[in-house]
């Protein structure tokens, strides 16, 4: 194998790693400064600059905290589960492509780690594992709580798992290809399919807010409920490698999400200034990441039954009802 190949595979997971570590960190800034100004309040401003240095004050905290772990718990178990949970938030953005190849010290490199034709397949498979380290932290901490959290968060992930996965099909089956490049280059080259596929993109927008937890889906969390859930016995930086994770999957389904439906990297004048491509991508990130900031703030958190009901009586069936009239379309137009 050639070296240079394995040198540029290591130096662009290393960028990838960095980029999901620091993005977390700012994203959890972004969240504060965004809440407080929905709720007309101020937010973080008295750590540095405008507050951009309260994650960093955040991390040091943290870092420092005394670690608890309960008597009865099985050690092992709950010290390996939010290892289990964060793995898949890094991992799992391999496949998706940043921007056009540029040229660079002689060769051409693809903004992306790897272009496998089964892109989604390996998104569907990556984004399942999570919810494991879930369950096990809510086992392996021997607490009530903790349990009932990472119950709650198995039957949610099993229930919004499916309208999830049949939500990619569409944009697959429109495209022709499960190679998220190639969804990104039929984009370029019709409508983007958050215009042709829009049951496909609302029924994704709500279940991949349900598959990482967020608000109104966070039923695996409600502090109300639960006292924290599956994490209630978790401290130091045990508890910030869940938070962590959760605000990782955040960025990733925003970069999923754009790129399914938003167009990717595409933009205007990409072709001729390649550069854009990221720029664009980040933009849509953002964009996609205040949304979801902003459906905390505004909706009360669902009924448990009613977010079961949720997944299974409404989503599931237009997710099947989506796949099968865009495959009756594709087959009359081609």
């Amino acid at each position: 194998m050639d070296a240079a190949l394995v040198w540029e595979w290591i130096i662009k997971s290393l960028i990838l790693i960095l980029f999901l570590t620091i993005g977390f960190a700012y994203v959890t800034l972004y969240e504060r400064r965004w809440l407080a100004r929905i709720q007309a309040r101020i937010g973080p401003n008295r750590v540095g600059k405008f507050g951009l240095l309260q994650p960093v004050s955040d991390a040091v905290k943290l870092i420092f905290k005394e670690e608890f772990t309960p008597a009865s718990a099985d050690k092992f178990i709950f010290f390996i589960s939010p290892i289990i949970t964060v793995i898949p938030a890094l991992i799992i953005l391999a496949v998706m492509p940043w921007g056009e190849p540029i040229r660079l010290f002689g060769r051409e490199i693809e903004l992306l780690i790897s272009d496998v034709n089964v892109g989604l397949v390996y998104m569907m498979a990556v984004t399942s594992i999570s919810v494991y380290g879930i369950t096990l932290a809510g086992w392996s901490s021997n607490n009530k709580y903790a349990l009932l959290g990472g119950l709650r968060a198995t039957a949610q992930m099993i229930s919004y798992e499916l309208a999830l996965g049949l939500s990619f099909v569409g944009p697959a089956v429109v495209a022709g290809s499960l190679s998220l490049v190639d969804i990104v280059r039929a984009q370029q080259s019709s409508l983007w399919y958050v215009i042709l596929q829009p049951a496909a993109f609302i029924i994704f927008f709500f279940a991949s807010i349900a598959e990482i937890n967020r608000s109104p889906f966070d039923m695996p969390e409600a502090e109300q409920e639960l006292t924290a859930g599956y994490h209630a016995e978790y401290s130091g930086m045990k508890f910030a490698v869940f938070f962590m994770a959760e605000y990782i999957k955040m960025i990733a389904i925003s970069a999923i999400g754009s790129t399914l439906f938003l167009g990717g990297f595409d933009g205007p004048f990409v072709g001729t200034f390649p550069w854009l491509g990221p720029i664009y991508l980040l933009a849509k990130i953002f964009i996609w990441v205040g949304v979801l900031i902003w459906v905390r703030a505004t909706w009360p958190r669902l009924r448990y039954d009613r977010l079961m009901q949720l997944g299974w009586k409404i989503l599931f069936p237009l997710a099947l009802l989506n796949v099968m009239i865009t495959a009756i379309v594709v087959v009359l137009v081609n």
